[in-house]
C-alpha cells in the first residue's frame, strides 16, 4: 500500500538523478572549451562550433529524460 503511493513520485526523482549527468556533461565542454580557446585563440571559431554542437547532444538527453515519463507512463 506504502509503495503505490510513493510510486507516483518515483518518476521525478529518477529523472532529477538522471539530470545530473547532462548537467556535468555540459559543465565539462563548456569548462574544456574555454580553456582550449585560451589556449589557442586562432582556432576559436572551431572549438565553439564543436562545443555548441557537444552542448546540444548532452542537453537532447536531458530533454528526452523529460519525455520519456509521458511516453512510458500510465
Amino acid at each position: 500500500m506504502l509503495l503505490a503511493e510513493v510510486s507516483g513520485s518515483l518518476g521525478s526523482i529518477g529523472y532529477g538523478l538522471a539530470a545530473i549527468g547532462p548537467g556535468v556533461g555540459i559543465g565539462l565542454i563548456f569548462g574544456n572549451g574555454v580553456q582550449a580557446m585560451a589556449r589557442q585563440p586562432e582556432a576559436t571559431g572551431l572549438i565553439r562550433q564543436n562545443m555548441l554542437l557537444g552542448f546540444a547532444l548532452a542537453e537532447a538527453l536531458a530533454l528526452i529524460g523529460v519525455v520519456m515519463p509521458f511516453v512510458f507512463g500510465k
